[in-house]
């Protein structure tokens, strides 16, 4: 499949990016695979590097949970816990956007993502122009911030006080976005800005 380009004035082009970044919308976003994915209730998925270990087992149990329901998840998949989440929906059947912290161009494709993408299951997506071509950590910011406009819905494992991903939090919930997370004392600080408790039964209204 040949990567595609959607720019602002595309019918395509979804709106929810310039209606939370304004004029800090990319101009064109790139893509390879099923573009309807874009028309999807989409939640976004985060969870840091740093991350209590009764969290990541709770955020593995989320991913299977997610898989099972069919709901549609945005990421960059790029921290540990994210990508082995990543490996649990790719069992699954449900649509998956991948937003990689660089352009397209030039990437080598996983073989894992190959068959997904022809089952037009799996979507990669890119904000950034063919010249970036390695990650970083300001695209890495801008890219989450990409993921957070584009999805319906933002689920963080964890978020630590005074914390970078903390200031995430406080600007998605500006946005007027629901952001969750789990219930738990290492995330008390985003809960008491504004994140809800996670459940069970938010799994019936994101998909």
């Amino acid at each position: 499949m040949e990567i595609f380009h959607l720019k602002q004035s595309s019918p395509n082009y979804p709106s929810s990016l310039q209606k939370y970044l304004g004029c800090q919308a990319p101009g064109v976003i790139t893509g390879l695979g099923n573009s309807d994915i874009l028309n999807h209730k989409k939640l976004a998925f985060f969870s840091s590097v740093r991350c209590p270990g009764h969290l990541i087992l709770k955020t593995y149990d989320l991913a299977q949970q997610l898989k099972e329901r069919g709901v549609t998840v945005v990421s960059g998949f790029h921290s540990p816990i994210e990508r082995e989440c990543l490996k649990i929906l790719l069992r699954g059947t449900q649509p998956i956007i991948l937003c990689p912290a660089r352009s397209l161009k030039g990437m080598r494709l996983k073989k894992e993502y190959k068959k997904p993408i022809e089952d037009g299951r799996l979507l990669l997506l890119s904000p950034f122009k063919d010249s970036q071509k390695r990650n970083s950590v300001e695209t890495s910011t801008e890219r989450n911030r990409f993921v957070a406009a584009l999805a319906d819905s933002v689920f963080i494992a964890h978020a630590s006080a005074n914390s970078k991903m903390e200031k995430f939090c406080r600007e998605v919930l500006g946005w007027g976005k629901s952001l969750y997370t789990f219930e738990s004392d290492a995330n008390k600080s985003i809960i008491n800005i504004g994140a809800k408790v996670f459940s069970i039964n938010d799994l019936y209204r994101l998909k």
